[in-house]
């Protein structure tokens, strides 16, 4: 069956170990096993030295909010009933060049329109939480750094 929303495949070869982390409530990130670089997207080459060989390491998933948007109408037909909501960049704590897109919600099973775009933050300290939305674990954010 086909999703309505915009969703990751999860079984891509370059990204499915990071997909799987979500699904266990941890945040991965693929770093080049030779030079160490981190990137984000996951791909199949390190774009500082060209390596082929790589690992996953587990983050905080804590970070801070870098940039945001509020999406408005008109949007995919799935998307509108939750105009407006937002889209925040995280830059992470541990590499602030690594940032992630997602929503920011008030609790981990949150909807993406409850929060007050007038109250969103850039510099605010955020902590990853995940959604299942079919049969992906997205990465969504809570102001804070406790649990």
């Amino acid at each position: 069956m086909e999703s309505a929303f915009l969703l990751p495949d999860p079984d891509d070869d370059d990204a499915a170990d990071f997909w799987r982390g979500t699904a266990r409530g941890e945040l991965l990130v693929q770093t080049c096993a030779a030079c160490g670089q981190r990137r984000i997207p996951p791909r199949p080459m390190c774009p500082a030295c060209r390596s082929l060989q790589h690992r996953w390491d587990k983050l905080s998933g804590c970070g801070t909010i870098w940039s945001f948007v509020i999406a408005h109408p008109p949007l995919l037909p799935a998307y509108q009933a939750l105009a407006p909501y937002n889209v925040i960049t995280v830059a992470l704590d541990e590499d602030p060049k690594l940032r992630l897109v997602g929503n920011l919600i008030a609790r981990p099973d949150g909807a993406i329109n409850e929060i007050d775009p007038a109250t969103i933050r850039i510099g605010e300290p955020v902590r990853v939480v995940f959604q299942q939305v079919e049969d992906v674990y997205l990465p969504r954010w809570i102001v804070g750094r406790g649990q």
